[in-house]
């Protein structure tokens, strides 16, 4: 699949010299959903606010299509529709003429049935005629993407887009997001919602202070660092581990009273993995232990998140 968007060591440096990116380079396949995860002041927004025109690189290079952002903007910025995080809408103006309005800015013709679809794609149209401070907030983050979608862009910038959202609306957006991937459109976004991109992205990155950890297919990533854990519940508690178990790696929880063997791909560890489970259930027989309870726990996207960014200095 080639790249719609490229990111060649780009770099941003502000005036009382915070280094908000280090040297980033990144390319964005045509008709993905990429996620891009980190905490607060990781560099995400101004990532999409260099690549969006919207803010300048002090060092690097971005081109959309093959086009620079720097020298080529308004043909980069044709191909861009950006849903920024805060709900910059003229608040006594209608949907309909908010989401018409922006097309206009980006120089394209009138095109009603175009936008009559958008808003029916988004749950919008029974709203066409309400002013913006009329509606919830969830609504109100649809109109923005609305308003990102009508000059027909190619690549969508989701900032946050579910910040504030309940659940039912959320879920809401989240088929609408990927009914757009299926018409063509690239998508990227930001969230804090762990859940958010292991539900809708095909590629995760995680950024950090800057710098960008790695980028990698979902379910690769989720194969590569993600773990899994046996439990074992002892009916009596445990003073002392047996060596048998300490040499299989098992370890003795808080309490006293459980057993954990974590396993996982990509460790290195020597017999690590689901093959060293019999060995465990073996071991745990011949030391005389009774079991009450069994149960596994496989390390979700959140985990492998928290694992990377706690381990960046």
């Amino acid at each position: 699949m080639s790249s719609i968007v490229s990111i060649q060591n780009l770099t941003k440096t502000y005036a009382n010299g915070f280094q908000a990116l280090k040297g980033v380079d990144l390319e964005i396949r045509a008709g993905e959903i990429l996620a891009l995860l980190g905490p607060n002041g990781a560099g995400k927004t101004t990532l999409i606010s260099i690549v969006c025109g919207l803010s300048m690189p002090t060092a690097g290079r971005v081109l959309v299509d093959g086009h620079d952002v720097v020298t080529e903007f308004r043909q980069t910025r044709r191909l861009i529709g950006l849903v920024p995080q805060e709900l910059t809408t003229d608040q006594f103006e209608t949907v309909w003429n908010t989401v018409t309005f922006s097309r206009g800015l980006h120089g394209q013709k009138t095109n009603k049935p175009l936008i009559e679809q958008i808003l029916k794609d988004l749950s919008l149209w029974d709203k066409r005629d309400n002013k913006l401070r009329e509606l919830s907030g969830g609504m109100k983050r649809r109109v923005l993407i609305a308003k990102a979608l009508a000059h027909e862009p190619r690549i969508l910038f989701l900032d946050e887009p579910t910040a504030g959202v309940d659940v039912e609306l959320r879920r809401g957006m989240w088929a609408a997001i990927n009914r757009l991937r299926e018409t063509g459109v690239t998508v990227i976004l930001t969230t804090h919602y762990i859940e958010e991109a292991e539900e809708m992205a095909d590629r995760i990155g995680v950024i950090c202070g800057g710098e960008l950890l790695l980028v990698e297919e979902k379910q690769a990533l989720m194969q590569k660092l993600g773990r899994k854990a046996l439990h074992l519940e002892l009916k009596a508690p445990l003073d002392v581990l047996p060596p048998t178990l300490a040499a299989l790696g098992v370890t003795l929880s808080d309490n006293r009273r459980g057993l954990v063997h974590e396993y996982g791909n990509g460790d290195g560890v020597a017999g690590a993995g689901e093959g060293r489970i019999g060995q465990v259930l073996a071991a745990v027989e011949a030391a005389g232990l009774s079991i009450s309870d069994v149960s596994t726990r496989q390390s979700s996207l959140e985990d492998i998140f928290v694992s990377l960014v706690g381990a960046k200095p």
